[in-house]
Order: structure tokens, then sequence, then C-alpha cells
């Protein structure tokens, strides 16, 4: 089996070709490209590879642009940081799709899916222009601040002045790395979905963390982390051994 990565970050090309060579060492992987147009020239040079893995964003415009210039003749699983919303334009148009950061056993699932298969007909170019558009109408900003009620005045703070979110007696606490923290009325639940996924990750069920908020990380017992944050939290902070793997990706984009 042959596949080609088309990526212009670096570190996510060289994740994705490691994450591919542990899944399955027979796997060759042909060289990285890095723009619409290196993708262009390859394809119209060289045979097709038996699956494509292509990122969205390149360096000189969507990748997308690839093949509407060079018909594929092989199945593409995009990976892509855009949010939910966007993913579910990857289903209507039947394609593959990995969220980044690219965890093992999502890879894993779409090799699978991949080798249970026969290769599906090549996206038309239509569908490609539905995508685009999709994916425009759904591109969101987060959150970028929050509006805190202190003493008799009113407190903006950026996001990236949190250190975490942490959620203790049904009351949601907003942590400054200054130790200071405020009372603010959105749930977890509510934060997921409105902070931006590389700058914060929810690590349990109490807490939403920030990158800069980790001092250690320290293996525990059956697979699970430990986290040593700054300020420290009112209690220990625990990966799950199921979350544990996705936390290492986040940190290692």
């Amino acid at each position: 089996m042959t596949a080609l990565i088309i990526e212009d970050e670096q570190p996510a090309a060289r994740r994705l070709a490691r994450l591919l060579s542990d899944s399955d060492p027979t796997i060759q992987i042909g060289p990285v490209l890095e723009s619409v147009s290196d993708s262009v020239t390859y394809l119209r040079t060289n045979s097709h590879p038996d699956l494509l893995f292509s990122d969205i964003q390149l360096s000189d415009g969507l990748s997308f642009e690839v093949f509407r210039q060079v018909e594929p003749r092989c199945p593409i699983i995009f990976t892509t940081a855009y949010d939910e919303y966007a993913v579910q334009a990857f289903k209507l148009n039947s394609l593959d799709y990995l969220l980044k950061p690219i965890v093992s056993r999502e890879l894993e699932a779409a090799l699978m899916k991949f080798k249970r298969t026969t290769a599906p007909p090549a996206p038309s170019a239509l569908d490609f222009g539905q995508l685009v558009q999709a994916l425009n109408q759904s591109q969101r900003t987060y959150r970028q601040r929050f509006l805190i009620s202190y003493r008799d005045t009113y407190r903006a703070i950026s996001t990236r002045e949190v250190a975490y979110f942490y959620s203790e007696s049904k009351i949601t606490r907003l942590v400054c790395p200054d130790t200071k923290w405020f009372p603010i009325p959105e749930t977890l639940e509510e934060l997921t979905d409105q902070l931006d996924p590389r700058l914060f990750f929810r690590a349990n069920r109490q807490c939403i963390i920030s990158v800069d908020s980790i001092m250690a990380i320290h293996k525990h017992f059956n697979g699970r982390l430990k986290l040593e944050l700054t300020p420290a939290a009112p209690e220990e902070v625990f990966v799950s051994r199921e979350r544990a793997e996705e936390l290492k990706a986040w940190l290692n984009q």
C-alpha cells in the first residue's frame, strides 16, 4: 500500500508519517508535498498513491484547488483543524477526515475503513466547490474575552490571560495565573464549545486547562496522567487513560 501526504506544516507531516508507520509498517509513504503548486506538479507527473492524506489550508491556498486541476485517482482523507460544523460538509460529500491533532486510534479506524472497502469514485469538481462554500460558511471565531464583575467595577479578561477553568460545587471558576479567580455563569460544557481547541483542553469533568498552565505531567496508575498546574488547582487534576493520548497529541502540535 502506498500513501502520499499533502501538508505544509512539517511537524504535523512528520507526526502523521510516524503514526502511519506505527499503524502499518508495510505502508510506503511518498514525499511530503507542501503546496498546491507542488502537489499539482507531482500528481501530473507521477503515479497516484493508493491513499492520499491532505491538509486543507496550504501555504498557497486550499488543497481543493489541487483536485480541481488534477482528478484524483485514489481515496482522499482530509486532515483538518476545522470545527465540527465544517466536518459535516465532508460527511455529505462522502469524504473521510481526521481532526487535528490526529490520534492513532482515529487514524487506525480510517485505515481499517479504507481496507474494508473498495476505492470510492473520486469526488467531482462540484463536490469540492460545495466543500469550499460549506467551509467558508462554517468558519467561526472563538471566545476572546470574559467580562467579569469585580467589586464595584467590571473587568475584561482575555482568554490568553486564563490559566484554567475549574468547576466545583456547581460554580465555574475562571482562574488567572496570579491565583485570582472569578465565578462565571458558563458551564464547562458551554466553554468547551466556545474556546479555541488549540489553546484549551478539557482535562476531565472538572477542569479545562490552557497550555501555559501545565507545569509538569506525571505518569500515574493505570495509564492515567496527573497534571501539575500553576497556580495549583483546588484538587489534584487527573487525565484518564482514554484521554491521555489526546492530551499528548494536543501538546505535540
